[in-house]
């Protein structure tokens, strides 16, 4: 009975040490402002390919935002009753959602910002690119395609966004230095390529003949505008259009010398975003798995902001990036 009684206390020391080596599964929320575009698609799927994420070592729930910070606010509420280690944040209003982000720091969650930003203190880390430049980039595409000088239509995103906001204002200063271009409208078509052809066609009868350029800040509207001048039987090569993010569909207008685009980097900020989140949480000795880091300073402690890069789409480049974004969707 003694020996029996030896053996099953040997056995039980030697399951207690392997639980007490297994590893612990890491419970990561991303709260998207919405999941109807492709671009948020692109920057989830790159976020479920992580390879922690592939390991098992950290479970991966996406929440669509629905484009409504109240949807949003709910979720974090969920997040922090259910105990969740860290949460991703990609916000669809600026300030509402420093509420959420409030949540989540009295339940000690950290908050790591991606994509789009909100005005809070309590966020662990930011990572994201820069919209004041992209939206710089694009106008003085579109002013310089047109020579200079006409009139120009923007198209904007969600109003309250931060990228909304900040590519408005880079759209401003690139036009400040072109004082023969006229503004005619600057309204939101909410990032909806749907949105952005009702409201093109809009503009195309309200001012015939007099639109000369288009500034779409992102590319699902500027595709939406230029669907509504092929539908008008007009060319498009009498609308030079720009927009941003680098959706498929937009490289591939890109190709077809249709549309000028600047690709933001959705696997960079999703991966990077889910690093610096296990990094918060496991401590400095964590080592981040996103390729992004091998062209970014990981940093020997953590930054309050990483930038990630714009990429120009152009002729020469745009064949790899197609090929890239077919293997970042291909199942």
């Amino acid at each position: 009975m003694k020996k029996f009684a030896a053996v099953v206390l040997v056995l039980a020391l030697v399951a207690g040490t392997s639980f007490g080596q297994a590893k612990k599964q890491y419970k990561v929320g991303a709260a998207v402002y919405g999941l109807k575009a492709e671009y948020m698609k692109l920057w989830a799927t790159a976020l479920e390919r992580h390879p922690d994420v592939k390991s098992g070592l950290v479970k991966i729930t996406v929440f669509d935002g629905q484009y409504d910070a109240s949807v949003q606010q709910s979720q974090f509420e969920t997040m922090a009753t259910q105990g969740y280690d860290a949460i991703l944040f990609v916000p669809i209003d600026i300030n509402a959602g420093a509420a959420a982000v409030a949540v989540a720091a009295a339940a000690n969650i950290p908050v790591v910002g991606s994509n789009t930003r909100v005005n809070s203190n309590l966020l662990t880390s930011y990572i994201g690119s820069n919209d004041v430049l992209s939206g710089k980039m694009e106008a003085e595409a579109v002013l310089k395609a047109i020579g200079g000088k006409g009139n120009v239509v923007i198209i904007e995103g969600p109003i309250g966004q931060s990228a909304q906001i900040e590519r408005r204002k880079g759209n401003l200063e690139a036009l400040k230095e072109y004082p023969n271009v006229k503004v005619l409208e600057m309204k939101t078509a909410n990032w909806s390529r749907a949105e952005a052809l009702s409201l093109m066609e809009n503009w195309l009868n309200a001012y015939p003949g007099k639109i000369n350029g288009i500034i779409g800040q992102n590319d699902e509207m500027a595709l939406g505008a230029i669907q509504a001048v092929k539908q008008a039987g007009l060319s498009i090569k009498n609308f030079p259009t720009a927009g941003i993010d680098g959706v498929t569909d937009a490289m591939i207008a890109v190709k077809n010398n249709e549309m000028v685009s600047i690709l933001q980097d959705a696997t960079g900020q999703a991966q990077g975003a889910l690093d610096i989140a296990l990094r918060a949480v496991i401590g400095e000795s964590y080592v981040p798995k996103a390729a992004f880091w091998k062209t970014v300073d990981w940093g020997k402690t953590m930054q309050k902001q990483y930038n990630v890069p714009w990429v120009p789409i152009t002729l020469e480049n745009v064949d790899a990036l197609l090929a890239e974004r077919s293997a970042l969707t291909a199942r």
